[in-house]
C-alpha cells in the first residue's frame, strides 16, 4: 500500500487492513479486496452503506483489437494508492494484445471511477469492463464477469417490448444502432444517456421504477472520445459485464485510455440519470446550460404531417382491400403484436411518403383552419426531397416550396423540414461511408468534404436567399453506420461522428437564421449544444408479457428520461403511431402537461380506420388554448 501525503482533518475516504483484507470506505459504499488471493480471484466486493453487496466486481478487462483478441495471461496483483481525498486500486495485467495493461479504480467519497490504460498498437474492436477474457494461475480460463447481487437494471432506451426497468438477468443496450427490426428495437433515443441503473427491487411494471437504493453505472468522456456505437449490459449465469463496440475505427498508436466508468450510489432510479448529467457537466463532458436563447415560437403547438399521411394511405388501402386490416383485428392485436401486424404496417405506411405533397398539405391546413386549429409550426415530413442526401425539393411534390413557406410565414407560422440523418442517397461516393463492395451506406461526417457539402445544403434550405425554412426535424439518427468492414474518412466513428454531423447541420442552420430550430431524439447530455428540442419519437406498443402499454404511460416515462438528462430543453411530445382513437384522445390531453403538443392525426387513425371527428378536433383545439394560456402566464 502506498502512503498518502499528509492531509488536514478527517479523510473522506478511509482504508483499513483487517484479517488480511483491504477495506476502502466512502460515504455510501465500501470496497473489500483480498490482495493475496487476487492473482486467482481478481475481485473487489462492492457493498452499500448497510453492508449489502451490490456485486463482486471483476477487475479484469479486455480491449480486443482487430489484430488480436485481448486475453489476460498474468495478473500482477493489485495495490492501493492513497491520496489526500481518495484511494486508487491499481491492477496491472499482462495480455496478448498490449504492451502494458493497467486498470485504475479511483475510490472517491461519493463514487468509484474505473478506467483502463493500455500501450501498444492496434485498432480497438470492442472493450469489456467489469470482466474480461483470460487464464488465471489456477487454470481457470475463458470469460470472467462481475456478480449480480441486485434485482433489476434500468435501461433508459425505450424500445419494444417496453421495459424501462428489467430483471437483472436481462440484457440491455444503449447507443446508435437500431430500427424496427427484431433485436434492434432500442434506439428510440439515439444516443440516450450512457448509463445503466442497478436496483435492489424487482421490476413492477413496464414503465415503473421501483423504490429503494440504486447504483448508477455511467460513462464519462468528452463527446469527441465517444467513438463507439453501443454500450451493452451483458448478463449471463449470475454474472455481467459491460461491452463497448468500437468496430475497429479507433486506432491506438502509442497509449490509449477507455472512457471512465462511474459507479455511484443513488437514492432513486431517476437520480441515476440526474447524477449522470451532473457528472458530465462537472467534468466538461456536457454543456452546463442551453447554449442560446429560446425564441417564443419554438414553444408553439406543432402540426406534423406524417400521421395524417399514413392515415390517408391506410384509408385508401382499406377501400381497395376491406379485409387487409379490419379495425377490430388491429385493436385486438395491439401495436406491433406479431409478424402479421408488422407486415400490414409496412404495406400501409410504406407509400405514405408519396403524400408529402404541396396539395396534400394544403388540404391538411384547410382542415385545421376549419376547426380553429392554428399551429405555430408545421413539419413537412418524409419525403419532400427528391433525394435524401442532397435535399433538393421534389418538384413533382412541391412545385414551389419557397413560395409555400412564404405563405406560412405570412400567416404567422414557421416551417420545419424533416431530415433523414446519415442517408447517402444522391451524394458523391467519396463523401460516404462504404461497405465491402464499395456501396455507399451512410454520409460520412468525418469527411471534411461532406461537412462542407452539408453546410451548403443546410444554408440553401434555411437562408432567406434559399427556401427560407425555419429548421429541421431530424430523424433516423439511430441508423448509424456500424461494422468493422465499413470504410470512410478515418478518425471519427460512432456517437462522436453523429455529434459532428449534427454540429455541422446545427451550426449552418443557426448561421443562416439565428433562431432556426433543430429537433432531434438525441438526448445524451453532450448533445445539448446541437439539439434545441427533444422529440420523444415513435410510440411503442407491448409489454414483455404481450399486453399493450398505455400510450400516456409511455409519454410520461420518456418525458421523465429526457427531462432528467436535458432539463432545460423543450420536449416535442410527438404523437405517432396511436393504437386507436381512445388512446389518441388520452395522449392529446396529456401532451400539454408535459411538453410542446404535436398533432399528427386529422382525418382517421391509421391503425384502426376510426374517424377523427369534429368533436375530436374541437378537443385538440381546446387543449391548445389551455396550453397557450398557461404558457403566457
Amino acid at each position: 500500500m502506498t502512503a498518502a501525503p499528509p492531509s488536514a482533518g478527517p479523510r473522506p475516504v478511509t482504508v483499513e487492513e483487517r484479517e488480511g483484507l483491504t477495506e476502502v470506505h466512502g460515504v455510501d459504499y465500501s470496497l473489500v479486496l483480498d490482495p493475496a488471493a487476487f492473482p486467482h480471484a481478481p475481485y473487489a466486493v462492492l457493498r452499500d452503506r448497510a453492508g449489502r453487496t451490490w456485486s463482486s466486481l471483476n477487475l479484469l478487462s479486455s480491449l480486443h483489437t482487430l489484430e488480436s483478441p485481448d486475453e489476460v495471461y498474468a495478473v500482477d496483483g493489485c495495490e492501493v494508492e492513497l491520496g489526500p481525498d481518495d484511494a486508487t486500486v491499481v491492477v496491472r495485467t499482462r495480455s496478448t494484445a498490449w504492451t502494458s495493461h493497467e486498470l485504475r479504480l479511483v475510490c472517491r467519497p461519493d463514487a468509484l471511477e474505473l478506467s483502463v490504460r493500455v500501450t501498444g498498437r492496434g485498432r480497438i474492436g470492442s472493450v469489456q469492463l467489469l470482466g474480461g477474457v483470460g487464464t488465471l494461475v489456477d487454470g481457470a480460463a475463458g470469460t470472467f464477469a462481475s456478480s449480480i447481487a441486485f434485482a433489476s437494471v434500468l435501461v433508459p432506451a425505450p424500445g419494444e417490448p417496453v421495459q424501462l426497468v428489467r430483471p437483472a438477468h436481462s440484457a440491455g443496450q444503449v447507443g446508435l444502432v437500431g430500427d424496427a427490426s427484431p433485436g434492434r428495437l432500442h434506439s428510440v433515443f439515439s444516443p440516450p444517456p450512457l448509463v445503466f441503473g442497478l436496483g435492489r427491487s424487482v421490476p413492477t411494471g413496464p414503465v415503473a421504477i421501483p423504490d429503494g437504493d440504486w447504483l448508477g453505472l455511467s460513462l464519462r468522456a468528452p463527446v469527441a472520445e465517444l467513438t463507439f456505437t453501443t454500450l451493452g449490459y451483458v448478463p449471463l449465469d449470475g454474472g455481467f459485464s459491460l461491452r463497448l463496440e468500437y468496430e475497429g475505427h479507433t486506432e491506438v498508436t502509442d497509449a490509449w485510455r477507455t472512457p471512465v466508468l462511474v459507479l455511484r450510489p443513488a437514492s432513486t432510479g431517476w437520480a441515476v440519470l440526474e447524477d449522470h448529467r451532473r457528472d458530465l457537466v462537472e467534468h466538461g463532458g456536457a454543456p452546463a446550460t442551453v447554449p442560446r436563447a429560446r425564441p417564443a415560437w419554438w414553444s408553439e403547438p406543432i402540426f406534423c404531417g406524417w400521421g395524417a399521411q399514413c392515415a390517408r394511405v391506410a384509408a385508401a388501402a382499406r377501400e381497395e382491400h376491406p379485409t387487409l386490416l379490419p379495425p377490430v383485428a388491429a385493436r385486438a392485436l395491439g401495436v406491433g403484436a406479431d409478424a402479421r401486424t408488422v407486415h400490414h404496417e409496412r404495406r400501409l405506411t410504406g407509400p405514405a411518403s408519396s403524400l408529402a405533397r404541396q396539395d396534400v398539405y394544403d388540404s391538411f391546413l384547410a382542415r385545421l383552419a376549419a376547426h380553429d386549429l392554428d399551429p405555430g409550426t408545421v413539419v413537412i415530413d418524409d419525403r419532400w426531397q427528391a433525394a435524401y442526401g442532397t435535399a433538393e425539393p421534389d418538384p413533382e411534390h412541391w412545385p414551389d416550396l419557397r413560395d409555400w413557406i412564404a405563405r406560412q410565414h405570412r400567416q404567422g407560422r414557421r416551417v420545419l423540414l424533416w431530415w433523414k440523418a446519415w442517408d447517402p442517397t444522391g451524394l458523391p461516393a467519396a463523401e460516404c461511408i462504404r461497405d465491402a463492395a464499395g456501396r455507399p451506406v451512410a454520409a460520412d461526417p468525418a469527411n471534411p468534404r461532406y461537412r462542407e457539402h452539408l453546410a451548403e445544403i443546410v444554408t440553401r434550405l434555411v437562408s432567406s436567399d434559399g427556401l427560407d425554412a425555419d429548421g429541421f426535424k431530424v430523424d433516423f439518427t439511430q441508423r448509424a453506420p456500424s461494422g468493422t468492414s465499413l470504410r470512410g474518412h478515418p478518425g471519427v466513428w460512432g456517437i462522436a461522428a453523429l455529434h459532428l454531423l449534427l454540429a455541422t447541420l446545427h451550426g449552418a442552420a443557426t448561421r443562416a437564421k439565428p433562431d432556426a430550430l433543430v429537433v432531434a431524439h438525441t438526448i445524451h447530455p453532450a448533445f445539448a449544444d446541437v439539439c434545441d428540442m427533444v422529440r420523444l419519437n415513435d410510440v411503442a406498443g407491448l409489454a414483455v408479457g404481450g399486453g399493450p402499454v398505455p400510450v400516456v404511460d409511455q409519454l410520461r416515462m420518456r418525458h421523465g428520461i429526457a427531462h432528467r438528462v436535458l432539463p432545460d430543453h423543450l420536449v416535442d411530445t410527438d404523437q405517432w403511431p396511436m393504437p386507436d382513437r381512445a388512446e389518441w384522445r388520452r395522449y392529446v390531453d396529456a401532451q400539454v402537461e408535459l411538453g410542446v403538443p404535436a398533432l399528427y392525426y386529422l382525418e382517421t387513425i391509421d391503425r384502426t380506420g376510426e374517424a377523427v371527428t369534429d368533436e375530436d378536433l374541437a378537443a385538440v383545439a381546446a387543449s391548445w388554448r389551455r396550453y397557450r394560456q398557461r404558457r403566457v402566464r
